[in-house]
C-alpha cells in the first residue's frame, strides 16, 4: 500500500522526522525491490518517485528521460543539496503509522544525512558484487534501465569495465547477452558506482544499532525478509 507524501503541512500529516521509518539502502540490482514486495509493508512513494517529482523539475526535465541523464541531473542536485534524496524525504509529511517503509538511499551522504535528520528512522544496506548486479539488470528488462548508446561505444566495453568487472566477469555477462545489452547495463552499474561509492554506507551502517545489513547474494528473498522481521521486531516494531 502507497501512503501519501508532501512537502507541505496539511491537517492530519505529521513529520517524517517523527514518523518510525524502515529506509532500504542500496544500488540497482541488490534486490530491493524484491525485499519490498516481501515485507508488504505500507511504503511511500520511491526514490524514483520523488526524483521524477522534485528533483527533475527544479531542472527542467520531465521523465522519462536516460538513465545517464538522470545521473547528472542527481549528481547536479546533490552538489546544490549535499543529502540527495534523503533531504526531500526529511521535508516530507505523511499520514502517522506505526511503521512505513522507503525504497531507498543511495551513497554515504545521503545516509548520513538521514541518520541526523531521521531520528526514528532504521536501515537495512543491501550489497551485491557488481557482476551480479549487471547479471539482475540483464535479467530484469525494466525498460528504466536503458540508456543511449553510440556507435562507436561498443569498441569502449572493456575500457568501461576496467575496475567494475574482472575479465572473467565480463565474459560471464557476455555470456548471457549482445554486447550491445551488456553494454548498456553497464554503463548504469559503472554511473552508480562513481557517484555512489557502494562501501560508503557500510562504512557508516556496519554494526551500527539502527541498521542491519544483509548481502543478497548469501540470502534467498524469504530468509531476507525474516532477517529484516527479526530486526524490527528487536527494536519494538513490527513487519506484517
Amino acid at each position: 500500500m502507497r501512503v501519501a507524501f508532501s512537502l507541505e503541512f496539511q491537517e492530519g500529516l505529521v513529520s517524517l522526522k517523527t514518523q518510525p521509518l524502515l529506509i532500504l539502502v542500496g544500488l540497482t540490482g541488490v534486490g530491493k525491490s524484491t525485499l519490498v514486495e516481501a515485507l508488504g509493508l505500507p511504503r511511500l512513494p520511491d526514490r524514483r518517485e520523488l526524483v521524477d517529482l522534485y528533483v527533475l523539475p527544479r531542472y527542467g526535465a520531465k521523465p522519462p528521460i536516460p538513465r545517464e541523464e538522470r545521473f547528472r541531473l542527481t549528481r547536479r542536485f546533490r552538489e546544490e543539496f549535499p543529502g540527495g534524496v534523503a533531504e526531500v524525504l526529511a521535508r516530507g509529511f505523511v499520514p502517522p503509522a506505526p511503521l512505513l517503509l522507503f525504497d531507498g538511499l543511495r551513497g554515504e551522504e545521503e545516509v548520513a544525512y538521514a541518520l541526523e535528520h531521521l531520528p526514528k528512522a532504521l536501515f537495512v544496506v543491501l550489497h551485491a558484487r557488481e557482476i551480479t548486479r549487471l547479471k539482475r539488470l540483464l535479467a530484469r528488462q525494466d525498460a528504466f534501465d536503458r540508456v543511449a548508446l553510440s556507435p562507436l561505444e561498443a569498441e569502449k566495453l572493456k575500457e568501461l569495465a576496467q575496475g567494475v568487472l574482472a575479465p572473467e566477469e565480463l565474459a560471464e555477462a557476455l555470456a548471457l547477452a549482445p554486447a550491445e545489452e551488456v553494454l548498456a547495463k553497464l554503463k548504469i552499474v559503472a554511473e552508480e558506482k562513481r557517484n555512489y561509492d557502494p562501501e560508503g554506507p557500510l562504512r557508516l551502517l556496519r554494526d551500527h544499532p539502527r541498521a542491519l545489513v544483509l548481502d543478497t547474494e548469501a540470502l534467498d528473498p524469504l530468509a531476507e525478509a525474516q532477517a529484516v522481521r527479526a530486526f524490527l521486531e528487536a527494536k519494538g516494531l513490527f513487519a506484517q
